[in-house]
């Protein structure tokens, strides 16, 4: 397994694939950044990200941080603001997340690589009290400090539809073994988001059908993803003291 220590501009760590870059604005007073990573044509993504989800064609990934007590009703017409702002052109995906994405960490294995930003302020166990569901807490004041971890892969081949979606699960899984191995009793937060990327089949070689954790893309998507959210988790638990 490699994990890239190459820094980019602003210090984002950077991958053969994945090159993030900072964008910085203004809002509400306060300075935020954003990690975006300009892919460029001929990528498809499956994202559950607010802006771009799905399943498509897509050009751009926008991760932005946003305020712990967020507010906006229309959070994809936000991302959309901030991508324009960033100078990010045609379909992309866009996230949230209260964490500081200058803190992303990359893992990569086999080609495959994995950008986390990881904030666990607000754990949460997937099945949970049903009190519970739905729950917005209406002050920041209310708990501690509210994060995400929200994960983008990219994949160096053509995947198939199946697969993509076998990813996901791949993806999740990877994510929850870390954040345990980390020492926290979750499964995530509420509000975690992925983005999968590979690139359009040119009709060269079929899409690989597999991304299951022994195959042969989901199983180093798996060991990318664990460095990356392993690392980002104990960056986030020491600066929670």
């Amino acid at each position: 397994m490699r994990k890239s220590t190459e820094a980019g501009r602003n210090g984002l760590p950077r991958g053969e694939l994945l090159r993030p870059v900072l964008h910085r604005r203004r809002e509400g007073g306060r300075t935020l950044a954003s990690a975006v990573w300009k892919a460029g044509p001929g990528w498809r993504m499956l994202s559950s990200g607010v802006l771009g989800g799905g399943l498509g064609e897509r050009a751009f990934v926008l991760n932005a941080q946003v305020e712990g007590d967020y507010r906006r009703i229309d959070p994809a017409a936000h991302l959309a603001e901030i991508a324009t702002s960033a100078r990010m052109r045609g379909p992309g995906v866009g996230m949230m997340t209260a964490a500081d994405v200058t803190g992303a960490r990359l893992g990569a294995d086999g080609g495959v690589e994995a950008l986390a930003t990881v904030g666990i302020g607000r754990p949460t166990w997937a099945a949970d009290a049903a009190e519970l569901d739905e729950a917005r807490l209406d002050s920041p004041l209310a708990g501690p400090p509210p994060g995400t971890i929200n994960i983008v892969v990219a994949v160096p081949v053509p995947l198939s539809d199946a697969a993509l979606v076998n990813l996901a699960a791949t993806v999740t899984e990877a994510k929850v073994q870390a954040v345990m191995e980390a020492g926290f009793a979750c499964t995530g937060t509420a509000s975690d988001a992925i983005c999968l990327a590979c690139p359009m089949d040119d009709g060269a070689h079929a899409p690989d059908p597999f991304g299951g954790p022994r195959s042969r893309w989901g199983a180093r998507a798996a060991r990318a993803v664990r460095a990356a959210v392993y690392e980002g988790a104990l960056q986030d638990a020491a600066r929670r003291g």
